[in-house]
């Protein structure tokens, strides 16, 4: 992989980049809609293309347990089964494991866990995690990592962070190996440290080291205050280097990610935006509207005047509060096609400013009338 930073915001740390990726060029700063199981729910590959999105994020750890790796493999990897001809990253499972606090258990040799379908107990270490990607045929894969919770004790964060060193060792030496034999994917390593400023340099010097293709910055958006999240956010940004591409995992909401391309990351995703669509809550310019209160009832204006989407082109507020309470599966369709469009129409707008030397302007600009509510 090979990232070309194209653009420098004068005013702050923003900037615009593209990444060369195995299935194309994708522009940066970038939002990655997340198919968790090989799909982005209630959206077609087509709908996520005709949006403009050529980059979307896959879970490790659900596809590894279904359908499980060899159909996958069979199919001729995630790309053909899932018929989708552009960009993957997958998660490593490792915040899905971290989740599963009751069900797993995790040592230095890997995490041991039971699945939350069947029950049924597996085992994935650092080097199982790069070999289901690379069978997966992942363009971006991430290393198997230890997420230590918010209001975590300083001997816990010490504990997840040694095991997330150990294994981002094992990881490079499994995707080196992977590379050797014609893999074309990247592999990210993963900063951790919870939220001890000395535990985070110190995992962003070994990721530096490490010599990975891009870095993240995970373990933010896990239950802590937001003051917390941009305090930690502005520490760990400036520790990375200037010419990988660095990603937030996990950050959806306009206000975190403007912050977060303020502060010099190029990539960030997270299920918010689809997930409150299924729920009836969607995105406008003036902030989010929950769809099933009684004032939409008659009326008959788009979800945001200021949209290009078909969704507001075509369709009411009215319109889409009667399929959500009827419980109508096109509700979920047009709200999750609406609030990805808003994301990406943000990030575009994001890159323009970028460009023209106004980025903390727009993100000013654009929270004054997103908070006006």
């Amino acid at each position: 992989m090979q990232f070309t930073i194209t653009e420098k915001d004068n005013g702050c740390s923003a900037r615009n980049g593209i990444l060369h990726l195995p299935h194309g060029d994708v522009p940066t700063p970038v939002f990655m809609p997340v198919g968790t199981q090989g799909t982005v729910k209630a959206l077609t590959v087509n709908d996520i293309k005709e949006i403009g999105y050529n980059l979307i994020l896959s879970n490790t750890y659900h596809l590894y347990l279904r359908p499980g790796e060899e159909i996958i493999k069979k199919a001729g990897g995630l790309h053909k089964f899932i018929n989708w001809d552009k960009n993957i990253l997958t998660d490593s499972g490792g915040f899905q494991i971290y989740s599963l606090s009751s069900l797993r258990k995790i040592t230095q040799e890997g995490a041991m866990f039971q699945s939350h379908i069947d029950g049924s107990r597996h085992f994935i270490s650092p080097e199982k995690a790069v070999e289901i990607q690379v069978t997966l045929g992942s363009d971006i894969q991430m290393q198997l990592d230890y997420c230590s919770h918010w209001g975590a004790s300083r001997k816990e964060a010490e504990r997840a962070l040694a095991i997330t060193n150990e294994w981002l060792g094992r990881a490079k030496s499994s995707w080196d190996s992977a590379a050797n034999n014609g893999y074309k994917g990247s592999l990210f390593s993963i900063v951790q440290g919870n939220f001890f400023p000395d535990l985070r340099k110190q995992s962003a010097e070994i990721c530096v080291a490490s010599g990975t293709p891009g870095i993240a910055i995970g373990g933010l958006s896990v239950g802590e205050p937001a003051e917390i999240f941009y305090e930690t956010l502005a520490y760990t940004g400036v520790l990375l280097p200037e010419n990988k591409p660095r990603y937030v995992m996990g950050i959806g909401t306009p206000e975190y990610i403007l912050s977060a391309i303020e502060h010099g990351i190029d990539m960030f995703d997270c299920v918010l935006l689809t997930r409150e669509a299924r729920n009836g809550r969607v995105y406008t310019r003036k902030g989010a509207i929950a769809l099933k209160k009684a004032e939409f009832a008659d009326d008959f204006s788009p979800i945001d005047k200021e949209c290009g989407c078909k969704v507001c082109k075509e369709y009411s507020r009215a319109y889409l509060r009667h399929l959500y309470k009827s419980k109508e599966i096109l509700c979920s369709m047009l709200a999750s096609y609406h609030n990805l469009y808003f994301m990406h129409d943000l990030v575009a707008n994001a890159r323009n400013a970028i460009r023209e030397n106004r980025f903390l302007e727009y993100k000013k600009e654009f929270l004054a009338n997103y908070e006006s509510k």
